[in-house]
């Protein structure tokens, strides 16, 4: 469903910037005092501030620091949880020392091996979370110089002290050193190797720039403005571009204010302490407020006023938001009573679920992006969405469809100066995914009359048929996961002995909501139940799309960092699986 309010051309306006130094830098002298971060020094504590000036001079000293070790044109890794430190560390190597490696904390050991070798690293800048696994990782990298302690107090013969080099950096700045200050950066040279979550297969390393990312950040600008008093949350692993550029450069570069979560199980708490308006997230985490919203609902026996205020919501004017707030206090308040938008990305999310907190006064909308084009291509402007897209292109950005079938339905490529420089080290696969300065996403879809654009499914997943039908099981997925016994689904092709393709679907229940809405299931039972399920989604369907076999899954599948499903990361088998009737 689309919203009802016309679409105005004129963009927000914003400010150039080169690079990301010359943002933090400009951001500093615009917004000075103002809190850039809260964070909080002990688990559990008060959130503390940590302003733009501040924010500034930590970086120049961590930077200054880094240079003094000899590290200037090296590749530096970051690794750890969201938090300060890993902020300036970044930045600290990014913006006058060499290129920085954002890596995830939850790698397995030989992963982070083969990373770290792979990225050249000659030092890295780790949490006292993962230290075990950092030292082990590293040992025999001889490329390897230095390994920094966000944690350790003081430097010893075997790591160097976060804090110890930035008190370091102070003192040089102090006394004059200004090497990482009036270090010159060349905006078009890589500066970020990110190396991609694997969701389908082998990791790679995306070469970003200085270029890339700002250009990136002043074209969501133009479409979504944050303001000065906004706090926006940060829950998602921030190694990815998608937390990193949408939530802490973009926010950084409106002068908004930043709070650091404590970590998944903590967002509500957190959202009401620092009373957070926005939150950048990905559908696993919607998905759970969404489903808190209604439990809460239904337990205090609202749900039907519930109900019946959406519906009425959707009949107003649901821009009045002053309305929509006192019509839904109750849910506001469980949000820690300031929250006015969510953002979602990296996976599909359920429109349902977009235009219920669109009505309950939230705004809600979705975007699409890779980390190759660091990350958005297309997103929704505020209060101007379609629920079932992903939105029109970003300004200053070119999306075309390359060979589409007879619905529109072809592969995605964009045009625009956030697409990345290259793999590292990897020309054959650059060249398979840029031509012509064109980056081919991998991605099937297709675009409307209005601009909006539809994403139908990876071009790596499509089923093809004996008769040449395409498949996407993104599709049936979505079909699938709108039942509410469904956790967690994939669809794929299973390859028979006559060459035809059978479409199976691999469930994880949501054995909650089963057990409190239908009771103790046994096996034979729970077949029976989601047969019946299956049999109803395939009456939505085509004939050559519908589920033929299914099997119900013990264990969630293997996920990325940001939640989405790792679809050749968890072992799929059709042995076991149930028949379909046939219609």
């Amino acid at each position: 469903m689309a919203s009802n309010k016309k679409y105005k051309d004129a963009y927000y306006p914003v400010r150039t910037v080169t690079d990301m130094k010359d943002l933090i830098n400009s951001s500093a002298e615009l917004y000075g005092d103002h809190a850039a971060y809260l964070k909080k020094n002990v688990p559990g504590g008060k959130f503390v501030p940590v302003t733009y000036r501040q924010l500034k001079e930590d970086i120049d000293a961590f930077g200054t620091a880094l240079i003094d070790l000899g590290l200037k044109g090296k590749h530096v890794g970051v690794i750890g949880e969201t938090r300060y430190e890993w902020i300036v560390g970044n930045q600290g190597v990014a913006n006058g020392t060499g290129v920085v490696v954002p890596l995830d904390k939850d790698l397995p050991q030989a992963e982070l091996t083969n990373l770290c070798q792979r990225a050249n690293m000659s030092a890295i800048i780790y949490s006292g979370k993962v230290e075990k696994a950092v030292l082990k990782a590293i040992e025999g990298i001889e490329s390897m110089e230095y390994i920094i302690s966000m944690d350790a107090e003081e430097s010893d013969e075997k790591r160097l002290s976060f804090s110890a080099l930035l008190k370091k950096g102070r003192k040089l700045v102090a006394a004059g050193d200004r090497s990482f200050i009036d270090a010159k950066i060349d905006p078009d040279a890589m500066s970020i190797l990110l190396f991609t979550s694997g969701t389908t297969g082998l990791a790679k390393g995306v070469m970003l720039s200085h270029k890339n990312i700002v250009a990136n950040v002043m074209n969501m600008s133009m479409f979504v403005k944050v303001f000065e008093e906004d706090v926006a949350l940060s829950i998602l692993p921030i190694h990815h571009t998608y937390e990193f550029t949408i939530l802490h450069m973009t926010v950084h570069y409106q002068g908004g204010t930043v709070a650091l979560c404590e970590g998944l199980k903590y967002i509500i708490k957190n959202m009401e302490e620092c009373k957070a308006s926005i939150i950048v997230g990905v559908p696993l985490v919607f998905e759970m407020m969404h489903k808190r919203v209604w439990k809460q609902a239904e337990k205090t026996g609202k749900a039907a006023k519930l109900r019946k205020g959406i519906a009425v919501a959707k009949k107003l004017d649901r821009f009045n938001i002053k309305a929509m707030r006192k019509l839904f206090k109750d849910v506001h308040n469980a949000f820690g009573g300031n929250m006015r938008m969510f953002i979602s990305g990296a996976a599909a999310l359920d429109p349902e679920i977009i235009e219920d907190f669109n009505s309950m006064g939230i705004t809600m909308f979705q975007g699409y992006g890779m980390t190759e084009n660091s990350p958005i291509i297309a997103v929704h402007r505020d209060r101007y969405y379609d629920s079932a897209s992903v939105g029109p292109a970003m300004p200053n950005t070119e999306i075309r469809i390359v060979n589409p079938d007879e619905d529109g339905v072809g592969e995605i490529v964009t045009r625009s100066d956030s697409v990345m420089l290259g793999y590292y080290d990897n020309p054959e696969e650059t060249a398979k995914v840029l031509k012509d300065g064109w980056l081919y996403t991998g991605d099937y879809g297709y675009i409307d009359d209005r601009g909006f654009l539809y994403i139908t499914g990876r071009k790596k997943n499509v089923i093809v048929t004996k008769n040449g039908k395409n498949i996407f099981p993104e599709e049936v997925e979505y079909y699938l996961g709108k039942s509410q016994y469904i956790s967690e689904v994939i669809v794929e092709g299973v390859p028979q002995s006559d060459g035809e393709l059978i479409v199976t679907a691999h469930i994880v229940p949501d054995r909650e909501t089963i057990q409190e809405q239908v009771g103790d299931l046994d096996n034979e039972q729970m077949k029976k139940f989601f047969k019946k399920i299956i049999d109803d989604t395939n009456d939505q369907m085509p004939s050559y799309k519908r589920v033929k076999r299914f099997v119900i899954r013990e264990e969630e599948f293997e996920k990325t960092s940001t939640k989405k499903i790792k679809r050749f990361g968890t072992p799929l088998s059709s042995v076991g699986a149930e028949n379909t009737s046939e219609k």
